[in-house]
């Protein structure tokens, strides 16, 4: 049953007072009654003017619970492109082996493609003890219509409790489809999780408004319990010695037609080292002071084979791209090294690269919030202390 609203004419006396009250102008009057149009969002503010005469009403659309325990496991999407699993996957088993520890229960993989059994057999090493496959070359490269329609039927088939995807373009843009589809809630983004020790509920974290908070949401009455999992921020699981694992032939579903046709994937060409994959970063902030400066620190990152990143202030001033933006609305990273030069550490930077193995931060004002999660800290001029770095590294 989808929301609807509509006017009861016989109470309605064309006050007005709903049209005042609507922030969307949503209403008019017609023949002295009102009359609500498509730009209606149901938000309800039309209701609370008309109180006194109720002559509006709204029927939400309502779901109804599902049977929890019904579902059983935790399950992830195996995203990849090009014959190989994304990265991310690594990371979301890795997720799932700690979930485990605590709630054991099955893990499997949903694997879709075509040519794709070398895959399944790395998921099982790394930990999966089931692959849902379907091999098929009718599905081909990412048709984001036919993997809709095909997690979605493995997931009402299978019924696990916990979905897993990556928070990356593919995850982001498949998993929101498949949770409307089976009428559950999805937590996107997600930094942290685990699993509640009373409830056995999944409690899903992610940073809310602008990486202020954290916001810890629970999926109570429906199921699978669905999250997308930021990259960069859980650790990946590495080859499971020993671990045996089963495939599950899928493919007694039904591929369907495919709506969207994908003509092919192009390769980003740039010079540049991939921030999100780099094992070494030096990244700038407003302390580098003028573009031009960037040229330093593009230096240094030659020297020890560094990808080259940016805070938000950096990439707003417009000194360099947003594809090297760290941070809550740029890219999380992951490096071995993380080297911050005149970054002063705000939250939504520290969101983005805190979990680095090893923070070195330069910054004059010793009362900088990156010292406070920086390995190492330099209190002083950034444009002495990195010439001193390059000349000491070319040594």
């Amino acid at each position: 049953m989808s929301s609807s609203i509509r006017v009861i004419d016989e109470k309605c006396i064309g006050c007005g007072l709903c049209i005042r009250a609507c922030p969307f102008a949503a209403i008019t009057l017609v023949n002295k009654k009102a009359v609500i149009n498509e730009q209606c969002t149901f938000c309800g503010a039309c209701i609370d003017a008309c109180k006194k005469y109720q002559a509006i009403v709204i029927t939400r659309q309502t779901f109804e619970a599902h049977d929890v325990s019904a579902y059983k496991g935790i399950c992830i999407y195996a995203e990849h492109r090009m014959g190989q699993l994304s990265t991310v996957v690594h990371e979301i088993i890795g997720a799932a082996l700690e979930l485990k520890k605590v709630h054991d229960v099955p893990l499997s993989a949903i694997l879709l493609g075509n040519k794709v059994k070398k895959l399944a057999d790395e998921l099982i090493a790394h930990g999966v003890d089931e692959v849902w496959m379907i091999d098929n070359p009718a599905i081909g490269d990412f048709a984001e219509d036919i993997h809709t329609e095909l997690v979605t039927e493995i997931l009402n088939e299978k019924k696990p409790e916990i979905f897993l995807g990556g928070g990356t373009i593919m995850g982001r843009s498949l998993l929101p489809k498949v949770a409307s589809k089976i009428r559950t809630g999805l937590t996107a983004d997600c930094t942290e999780l685990e699993i509640d020790p009373d409830t056995r509920l999944l409690k899903q974290t992610r940073p809310a408004f602008g990486g202020n908070i954290m916001a810890t949401i629970l999926c109570q009455n429906h199921r699978p319990q669905m999250a997308t999992v930021r990259h960069k921020v859980m650790k990946a699981a590495g080859i499971q010695e020993g671990h045996t694992g089963q495939i599950i032939d899928m493919s007694h579903i039904k591929i369907p037609k495919a709506e969207i046709e994908v003509l092919g994937f192009v390769e980003e060409e740039s010079d540049t080292v991939n921030i999100a994959e780099a094992d070494f970063i030096v990244s700038g902030g407003r302390g580098i002071k003028d573009p031009k400066n960037f040229a330093l620190l593009h230096e240094l990152a030659k020297e020890i084979d560094a990808a080259v990143g940016a805070s938000r202030a950096a990439v707003d001033a417009g000194w360099i791209p947003y594809s090297h933006q760290v941070g809550q609305t740029g890219k999380t990273v992951n490096p071995k090294i993380y080297i911050a030069c005149g970054i002063s550490g705000a939250i939504q930077h520290l969101a983005g690269m805190k979990s680095s193995d090893m923070i070195i931060a330069i910054n004059s004002d010793r009362n900088a919030p990156i010292f406070d999660v920086a390995d190492y800290g330099i209190v002083g001029d950034l444009f002495e202390v990195i010439p001193e770095l390059i000349k000491q590294v070319k040594g």
